[in-house]
C-alpha cells in the first residue's frame, strides 16, 4: 500500500515522562507512516508554559529513539538545526504563537469568531440556571451579536475578553476509522473558546483544541491517530477546520489502557513511563512488540512476536480494535525474556554491564578487560531466570557471597541443617577441602560427593542441599559445575569473592 500523501503526527506535550499510552500513539502513528511510505512528524505542544519543562522534550526525544521511532520532521533533525524547517515548521507550539494570532485576527474579521466579555462568575450563573431545570449547559452567546461600538468601549474599560468560535446549527461529523461515522449535535460544542480571556487588545494564550487544529491542517496531517480521550475534543476541530474551509483529517481512536482491575492504567499498577521500564532492564524490542498488542493483533490471529520491521509490513489500522485493552505484565515479560533470549552476547553483556557497575567500579581497568569472558559466564547462567535486567545482580549475588549469619537463620535453610545427614555431609567435605590443595574444579568436587555418597549412604537433596547452602546460602540453584568455575574463576580475578575452599571452611567452621 502506497499513498504519499499520507502525514500523521505524534504530539505530546513535555509536562512529564512519556508513559506506555502516549508510547504506544506514537508507534502506530510510526507503523502507519513508514507502511504507506508517509511522513511521520513530531510536534511538541508546549503552550502550558506552568507544566512544560525542557527536561520532559529531551527524555521523550531520548525515549522515542530508544524504541526505535525516528520521525521525519520535528525537533532534533538536522533540519532544525540549520534552521532550514520547511514551510511546515517550527515544531514547537510555543514558537508558533503569530500564527494563531493571524488566524485568530481573520475569524474575527470574517465575523466567524467574536469577543466573550462574560466573566466567570457569569458563565457559572448561567450553568447553574440550565442545570435548575435540567437544560444543556451551553454558553447564552449573549455577546454573539454586540455592536463594534459596544467592544470598542468595552476594551477601553479594559475588560477581560476571550475569543470564542461562532458555531453553525448543524450536526457536527467525522469519519473513526476505528469507530467508523461520528456525530454530535452543534449545541454539544457551544461556542468553544479558542483564546483565553485577556485584557486590552491582548489575544490571550490559545486553547488546546485550537492550536492543534491550526497545527495539523497548516502541516498537511492526513490522519490523526491518538487516545480516545480525545473523542469528545474532536468535533470542536471540526468545526474550527470547516470554519476555516480546510479538509478534515480522517481519524483513528485508539482504546484506552486499563491495569488489571479494568481501572484506567496508573502508577498504581506499576511501571508505567517508557524511562521506567528502562531503567528495569526491559529491551525496546520488547516493549515496542508489546504496546503493538495492546488493540491490535495480527491477521491470522495467532502470531505475538514481531520485529519492528515484521510490525511495518503486517500493521493496519483496520484490525486496531475500540475495546480497552489490558495491560498485562505477565505478557510483557514472556515478551522480554523472548528476546533476551535472542539478543547477541556482546550486547547483552554491554546492556546488563552498569546494573553491576558497582561491584567492579573498584578495579582497575585490565582487570574489568579481564572480567569479559567471565561476566559473560555470569549472564548465560541466570539470564534465563529474570524478566528483566535489573532483576540479574538479585540472582547473580550467591556468587560474589552470601550473608552467613542470614543464611544459617533462614527457616528453609534451618530445617536443611537440623538433619544428622547434613552435618555428616558437611564434615566430611570439610576434609575433603582440608586435604586438597588449589582449584576446586567441578571433576574433583563431583568426585568428593560421590565419595561421600558411598561411605555414608546419603543420596538426593540429603547429601546436596547441606553443600549448596554452605556454598551459595540457600539450598537450590543452578547446577554445580557451572556454579563452582565462576566462584573459583571470580576469585582468582579478586574480585572480592571467597573461594568454594574458604566458604566451605567457613561454614563448616560455624
Amino acid at each position: 500500500m502506497t499513498a504519499p500523501n499520507v502525514r500523521v503526527r505524534f504530539a505530546p506535550s513535555p509536562t512529564g515522562l512519556l508513559h506506555v499510552g502516549n508510547a504506544r500513539t506514537a508507534l502506530y502513528n510510526w507503523l502507519f507512516a513508514r507502511r504507506t511510505h508517509g511522513v511521520f512528524l513530531l510536534r511538541i505542544e508546549d503552550t502550558d508554559l506552568e507544566r512544560s519543562e525542557t527536561r520532559y522534550e529531551d527524555q521523550l526525544i531520548e525515549d522515542l529513539r530508544w524504541l526505535g521511532l525516528e520521525w521525519d520532521e520535528g525537533p532534533g533533525q538536522p533540519a532544525e538545526a540549520t534552521g532550514e524547517m520547511g514551510a511546515y515548521g517550527p515544531y514547537r507550539q510555543s514558537e508558533r504563537l503569530a500564527v494563531y494570532a493571524e488566524h485568530t485576527a481573520r475569524l474575527l474579521a470574517e465575523g466567524k469568531a467574536y469577543r466573550c466579555f462574560c466573566t466567570q462568575d457569569e458563565l457559572e450563573a448561567e450553568r447553574k440556571t440550565a442545570a435548575a431545570v435540567n437544560g444543556p449547559q451551553i454558553y447564552s452567546r449573549r455577546c454573539l451579536n454586540l455592536s463594534p461600538a459596544e467592544i470598542e468601549a468595552n476594551i477601553a474599560a479594559g475588560k477581560h475578553f476571550a475569543v470564542r468560535l461562532r458555531i453553525e446549527d448543524h450536526p457536527l461529523r467525522f469519519h473513526d476509522m476505528v469507530r467508523g461515522p461520528v456525530e454530535f449535535a452543534a449545541e454539544a460544542v457551544s461556542d468553544p473558546i479558542l483564546v483565553r480571556s485577556a485584557s486590552g487588545v491582548s489575544a490571550g494564550v490559545p486553547v488546546y483544541n485550537y492550536v492543534v487544529t491550526i497545527d495539523d491542517a497548516l502541516m498537511g496531517i492526513s490522519h490523526v491517530i491518538r487516545g480516545d480521550d480525545h473523542i469528545s475534543n474532536t468535533p470542536k476541530q471540526v468545526a474550527i477546520y470547516q470554519t476555516f474551509g480546510w479538509k478534515v483529517p480522517e481519524f483513528a481512536h485508539l482504546s484506552t489502557i486499563l491495569g488489571a482491575d479494568r481501572e484506567r492504567l496508573s502508577k498504581r499498577h506499576g511501571a508505567t513511563s517508557i524511562s521506567t521500564f528502562r531503567e528495569m532492564g526491559y529491551l525496546p524490542e520488547a516493549l515496542v512488540n508489546y504496546l503493538a498488542l495492546l488493540g491490535w493483533g495480527a491477521e491470522d490471529g495467532n502470531t505475538e512476536t514481531f520485529t519492528l520491521n515484521e510490525l511495518t509490513q503486517a500493521f493496519s489500522l483496520e484490525r486496531v480494535t475500540a475495546s480497552p485493552a489490558i495491560f498485562d505484565f505477565d505478557k510483557l515479560n514472556w515478551l522480554n525474556r523472548h528476546y533476551l533470549k535472542q539478543t547477541d552476547p556482546a550486547r547483552m553483556a554491554a546492556l546488563a554491564w552498569p546494573y553491576f557497575a558497582g561491584r567492579f567500579e573498584h578495579l582497575d581497568q585490565a582487570t574489568q578487560h579481564l572480567l569479559g569472558p567471565w561476566f559473560g559466564r555470569l549472564l548465560a547462567l541466570f539470564l534465563p531466570h529474570v524478566d528483566h535486567l535489573d532483576q540479574l545482580p538479585a540472582k547473580a549475588a550467591p556468587i560474589f557471597g552470601y550473608d552467613l549469619e542470614a543464611a544459617c537463620a533462614n527457616e528453609e535453610n534451618i530445617a536443611v541443617l537440623a538433619a544428622d545427614s547434613a552435618r555428616t555431609v558437611l564434615g566430611e567435605l570439610g576434609g575433603y577441602v582440608r586435604a586438597h590443595n588449589g582449584r576446586v574444579t567441578p571433576d574433583v568436587f563431583k568426585e568428593w560427593m560421590n565419595e561421600i555418597k558411598a561411605a555414608t549412604g546419603i543420596k538426593g537433596k540429603d547429601l546436596f542441599h547441606p553443600v549448596r547452602i554452605a556454598l551459595t546460602g540457600a539450598h537450590s540453584g543452578p547446577d554445580f559445575d557451572k556454579v563452582l568455575p565462576l566462584i573459583e574463576d571470580g576469585a582468582e580475578l579478586a574480585l572480592g569473592i571467597s573461594s568454594v575452599r574458604d566458604r566451605i571452611e567457613q561454614f563448616v567452621g560455624v
